[in-house]
């Protein structure tokens, strides 16, 4: 399965000049665990300015090392994020939205209210982007869901396969709701089956410990063809 080239590239939220460290940052975001040699390599400069960066970002508390044995050659150091890093990364008043939630669960009907707060907000959704999607094929649709969810703060890139196309999202600005109710996720999923009026499976959820959330929609499925 190949990446769409330059169509939709991996967007980011950062906006500093030659931010290297959170260049570093999203780097671990999107792929997990790499070495300085991987760093160099992306980054384009040696690995000994790579690890001036990955000191301070360590140093900050942003990311950890982890020694790894290798079948040749000498165990190399491995990083990843720590939780704190989360913080980096766009979030949208999840405290706030946590909190308004917990006072429902005091009410008897506190678990149909909460589910009709969910449907409501993906109605909301659903009728605010629509209109996006009149008259577009299935992929130029996937590639409109992709712009959406960018520019919440999702950090979505795209691929696409002979007879599906795929949407991986990388910081999900509700995940604080989302892994404890699970409804936030259910509805978001039935919006993309309904603003893609294609099948849509989700096969990874960051809410439920994925690395990412991925979302793979049949070729076939649509209700129309490209």
């Amino acid at each position: 399965m190949e990446p769409f080239g330059d169509a939709l590239p991996l967007k980011t939220p950062f906006r500093q000049e030659g931010g290297t460290r959170q260049t570093i940052l999203v780097l671990l975001k999107t792929r997990a665990h790499m070495n300085a040699g991987d760093f160099a390599r992306e980054l384009n400069i040696t690995e000994m300015g790579v690890r001036r960066h990955l000191s301070a970002l360590e140093r900050d508390g942003l990311i950890r090392p982890t020694l790894v044995r290798q079948s040749v050659g000498r165990p190399t150091l491995r990083y990843s994020l720590t939780e704190e890093a989360e913080h980096v990364f766009p979030k949208t008043y999840s405290s706030l939205a946590l909190d308004l939630l917990e006072e429902l669960e005091g009410d008897p009907d506190a678990e149909g209210m909460i589910a009709r707060m969910f449907e409501g907000r993906k109605r909301k959704l659903l009728e605010r982007h629509a209109g996006r999607m009149g008259g577009k094929g299935l992929e130029a649709r996937v590639r409109e869901l992709a712009d959406i969810q960018n520019d919440g703060g999702y950090m979505v890139s795209m691929e696409s396969g002979g007879d599906e196309l795929v949407l991986h999202e990388y910081n999900c600005p509700i995940a604080q709701v989302a892994a404890r109710y699970e409804q936030a996720c259910q509805c978001e999923l039935a919006l993309f089956r309904e603003l893609l009026a294609a099948e849509v499976e989700r096969t990874e959820c960051l809410a439920k410990g994925g690395m990412k959330c991925t979302y793979r929609i049949a070729r076939t499925s649509a209700r129309d063809s490209d």
